[in-house]
């Protein structure tokens, strides 16, 4: 059998560099205590409902401290190898191809892990040893420990609202990020980003973000949360594009809200004393 051997040829960093600047309106002071959490090297935990721009906050901000950045989507099947990486098979024989993570931490990125407690926790296990003073990624499979670049620093996101004793991070886990609180933002500067993202009115952008307030109101149980400014930008998208305000609204906000044709009707009936 041909003896394993290494990848040499590393990935460059320029393919996880943003081609231009996101656009970002910041909230309250997120973007300062993020970069005082990079400049200082801690790992990152960002906590907010879905939507409310958690991930456009890490890109805007690794490209300001000029930083390629590597998203990570985490998912149930996730598995260890699928972030540090494994052994693949070609003509020559075996050799190691790095994961997201291993080249994140080899080459000094930003390393997102967005929706982290979708991953299992054996999985999430593995960047522990990153998130303390030691800074390490222990490979086993090839026997290497990898010391983090300067510049890597991991970030990780979730939506606390829909945590359960299934799906949560464990303290051994949490304890070792600074935490970021993510939220809507106020009235005046989620009409500004909705408006600065679609190219909608000021009026209907802020007839907007007024549903939006309405939705996240209510105490339904079928509805543990409210119209996401993503989906306000959604409908906005549509109404640019020809559509009537109610029909974007139905098919941008309400529809992947809620599925009980009652709480659909219920919404519609506030979309239309918005819009009326």
């Amino acid at each position: 059998m041909t003896r394993p051997h290494l990848a040499t040829a590393a990935l460059p960093l320029d393919p996880w560099r943003l081609p231009k600047e996101p656009w970002y309106r910041p909230v309250h002071h997120e973007t300062e205590w993020f970069a005082a959490a990079y400049h200082a090297r801690l790992p990152i935990m960002l906590k907010g409902p879905t939507g409310c721009g958690k991930t456009r906050l890490v890109e805007y901000m690794a490209w300001k401290l000029g930083r390629p950045l590597v998203t990570i989507a985490c998912h149930e099947d996730m598995t260890a190898g699928d972030l540090v990486g494994r052994y693949l098979l070609d003509g020559n024989g075996t050799y190691w191809q790095d994961g997201p993570l291993t080249q994140a931490v080899r080459h000094g990125a930003i390393c997102y892990l967005d929706e982290v407690v979708e991953a299992r926790t054996d999985t999430t296990v593995v960047i522990h040893p990153l998130t303390d003073s030691r800074r390490i990624l222990p490979i086993d499979k090839c026997g290497e420990l990898i010391a983090a670049h300067p510049d890597f620093v991991l970030v990780i996101s979730f939506n606390p609202h829909y945590q359960h004793a299934s799906k949560d991070l464990k303290p051994s886990t949490r304890q070792r990020f600074v935490a970021l609180d993510m939220n809507w933002p106020d009235a005046h500067a989620e009409a500004d980003i909705v408006a600065h993202e679609t190219g909608v009115s000021a009026e209907v952008a802020q007839k907007l973000v007024a549903l939006g307030a309405r939705t996240r109101a209510l105490a339904d149980p079928a509805l543990p949360e409210g119209a996401s400014t993503r989906m306000l930008i959604y409908a906005a998208t549509l109404i640019v594009g020809g559509m009537d305000e109610q029909s974007a609204c139905r098919i941008g906000v309400i529809q992947p809200l809620a599925d009980d044709a009652d709480l659909c009707a219920a919404l519609m009936a506030v979309v239309a004393g918005v819009f009326g």
